[in-house]
């Protein structure tokens, strides 16, 4: 793949679609402790999230009339098996996250996210070639020492957050690389999840310990986790066929501060160097972002002078 500047010339709907994505991603941890409160366990909320991801992620692959491609991906070994790969990634992801957000731990899982675009952006650059410049760098270096300052805070080694930080990276590098839609990868990534979560859910409904099912109100709760699930996944996916792994990677700051800003707001402590870790991050966050005006003020200033006659 060649090399694309990690700002300019980015689709616009791209951007803000990986914007939307990183949004709805950095609230779910409300959804996840409002479940909790009302009785579910993590397993059964990872349950559900399997099994009514399914019946959306096939209704979006309807709706873009993309079976025919499904089918062709199933009888593709090779394809169906980077999926199935792909899929154990955001099973494992999916795993340390709502067992987080529902254990007081949202703060470190927040770390694992702001760990994340740092491999992102290393990935783009040694596996598809994008190139970093020196604006960028030095914004990835502010963004490692908030990252630093956090793991230090956190006073322990971050395991739920390196993991959640590894299996997420690897799961944007192969869907960059899977000859797949958005709509087909994620149904066929739900598909291979589908029996495990129908298996554990049928059960806990045996054994009179199912929440989703014992109520309306546990219902509702339960199908919530469909749209809640695929609508991020699908927003990211399409957004990130269409834009750089780096910039993909720096927007992603946006997820993890609001699942900050969520364990702070669920009485998780906001020490002082957490604290100093946001003044890092955030200064990265500020120095890509001049990067990516000047990036885009050379290119619009190359366009006029080549329009100017000679």
């Amino acid at each position: 793949m060649s090399s694309t500047p990690a700002a300019a010339g980015a689709d616009p709907r791209a951007v803000a679609t990986a914007i939307a994505c990183y949004t709805l991603w950095g609230m779910l941890p409300l959804l996840f402790m409002a479940m909790a409160a009302h009785g579910f366990a993590a397993p059964e909320i990872l349950a559900h999230r399997a099994v009514w991801s399914v019946f959306v992620a096939g209704l979006f692959l309807l709706l873009a009339g993309q079976w025919g491609e499904a089918r062709a991906v199933l009888a593709q070994p090779r394809t169906f098996g980077w999926l199935v790969l792909s899929a154990v990634m955001i099973a494992t992801n999916w795993s340390l996250y709502v067992y987080a957000t529902t254990h007081h731990a949202t703060l470190e899982a927040s770390l694992g996210y702001y760990i994340n675009p740092l491999l992102n952006m290393a990935a783009g650059a040694v596996l598809f070639r994008e190139r970093i410049d020196r604006l960028s760098g030095a914004a990835i270096a502010l963004a490692a020492v908030g990252v630093a300052i956090q793991t230090v805070a956190l006073g322990h080694v971050p395991i739920i957050g390196l993991t959640l930080a590894v299996t997420f990276c690897a799961y944007a590098v192969i869907r960059k690389r899977v000859p797949a839609s958005a709509q087909t990868g994620l149904f066929v990534e739900c598909l291979v999840l589908l029996p495990v979560g129908a298996i554990f859910l049928a059960w806990l409904a045996t054994h009179g310990q199912a929440v989703g099912f014992s109520s309306p109100a546990g219902l509702a709760w339960a199908l919530v986790n469909g749209p809640a699930t695929v609508i991020p996944l699908v927003l990211f996916a399409w957004s990130a066929r269409r834009l750089p792994l780096s910039t993909v990677g720096f927007i992603q700051f946006l997820a993890p501060t609001l699942q900050f800003a969520c364990g702070v707001w669920a009485g998780e402590a906001l020490t002082p160097l957490r604290v100093a870790s946001f003044v890092f991050i955030w200064a990265g966050a500020g120095v890509f972002a001049l990067a990516a005006f000047l990036r885009s003020r050379a290119a619009r200033q190359a366009i006029r002078e080549t329009a100017e006659p000679a």
